[in-house]
Formats: C-alpha cells, structure tokens, sequence
C-alpha cells in the first residue's frame, strides 16, 4: 500500500465502496455457473484497487517532487562523506 496515512485510507474505502459490489456480483455469476461474466466482474473488481493503489493520481505528484527536491537539496552525514 503506497498511500499511508488517514487520506489514503480513506481513499481506499471510497475504493472498496465501488469495487465491492462488482466483487460480489462477479461472484454470484461465478455460482451460478456463468463463469465468463463471474471472472471478468471479479477482474474488474480487482483492478479497481490495484489502480487505485500503484498508479500515481495527479494529487501525488506535488508530493513527489516535493520529495526528490529534499533529496537532491538536503543530504544527509552519511551522503556528504
């Protein structure tokens, strides 16, 4: 999980809100014996927070660079030697 913290978390359930129903319904078709519907609901589930989680959103970048410019400006004892 890259987001830590109270925001990804919350970023997360809004996720889960949405994929969890497809989930479910993908499983009820998987039961009821239309597995071709069943698994590509179930995929789609999946994806959902897969993409959620690894794919960089316009509101990480800021964060991002801001991390790498502390990187570069500010070095640690350890770098310096």
């Amino acid at each position: 999980m890259s987001k830590p913290g109270i925001v990804g978390t919350i970023q997360l359930a809004a996720t889960l809100v949405f994929a969890l129903p497809v989930g479910l319904l993908g499983v009820e078709k998987l039961l009821a014996g239309e597995t071709t519907v069943g698994a590509a609901f179930v995929g789609v589930a999946v994806l959902m927070v897969v993409l959620e989680e690894y794919l960089t959103s316009p509101t990480d970048v800021p964060g991002s660079v801001a991390q790498k410019a502390v990187g570069k400006v500010a070095k640690t004892p350890d770098e310096e030697e």
